[in-house]
C-alpha cells in the first residue's frame, strides 16, 4: 500500500475530493429523459375504482378523444369534463396537448378519474419537469378505493340481516 494516508489533514483532503465527485455524479437537478414513442406520443395507464384508462398524449390543439368520441360527448356532465382538464391546468399547459384515451370498466366518475390519472402520468413522462406540480396536487397517486366484496351471511359487505328477538 504505497498511497497510505499518514495524517489527519491528508484524510480530510481525500474525503473532500471523494464527496465532491459523488455530488457531481448525483446531481439533484438532473431530470430523467422524456419517454416518447416514434410518433412523439407518451403513453400511460390510469386507474380508479374498477375503471382502467389507456391514455396517449401528443402536442396539438387540446382535442380530447375518449373511446372514439369527443370528451363533451362521452362525459356529458361538466364536472367530469373539469376533472379531465385539471392536470393541464395544474401543469400550465392548457390547449397544448391532444389526448386519445380508451377506458373500460366502472362508471362515468371512475372512468373520468382513471383518464385524469392517465393524463397526469403521461404528462409527467412527456415532460419530466411537470412532475413536481402534478405530484403536489396528488394527481400521480392512484385512488385505490374499490367496492368491498359481499360476504356470506351478510346482507351487503358489512350490513347484517335485521335481528329479531322473538
Amino acid at each position: 500500500m504505497a498511497d497510505q494516508i499518514n495524517s489527519l489533514e491528508e484524510l480530510k483532503g481525500t474525503v473532500a475530493v471523494n464527496t465532491g465527485s459523488v455530488a457531481a455524479a448525483l446531481d439533484s437537478d438532473a431530470l430523467p429523459a422524456p419517454t416518447r414513442d416514434e410518433l412523439g406520443r407518451s403513453y400511460a395507464t390510469g386507474k380508479r375504482k374498477d375503471a382502467v384508462a389507456r391514455v396517449w398524449i401528443k402536442p396539438g390543439s387540446g382535442k380530447v378523444t375518449v373511446n372514439g368520441k369527443d370528451m363533451s360527448a362521452y362525459f356529458a356532465r361538466p364536472v367530469l369534463q373539469m376533472i379531465l382538464r385539471q392536470p393541464f391546468t395544474i401543469a400550465g399547459v392548457e390547449g397544448e396537448f391532444d389526448v386519445m384515451a380508451t377506458v373500460k370498466g366502472g362508471g362515468l366518475s371512475g372512468q373520468a378519474g382513471a383518464v385524469k390519472h392517465g393524463i397526469s402520468k403521461a404528462l409527467q413522462l412527456y415532460e419530466p419537469s411537470l412532475r413536481g406540480a402534478l405530484k403536489a396536487a396528488g394527481f400521480l397517486t392512484r385512488d385505490s378505493r374499490v367496492v368491498e366484496r359481499k360476504k356470506y351471511g351478510k346482507a351487503k359487505a358489512r350490513r347484517s340481516f335485521q335481528f329479531s328477538k322473538r
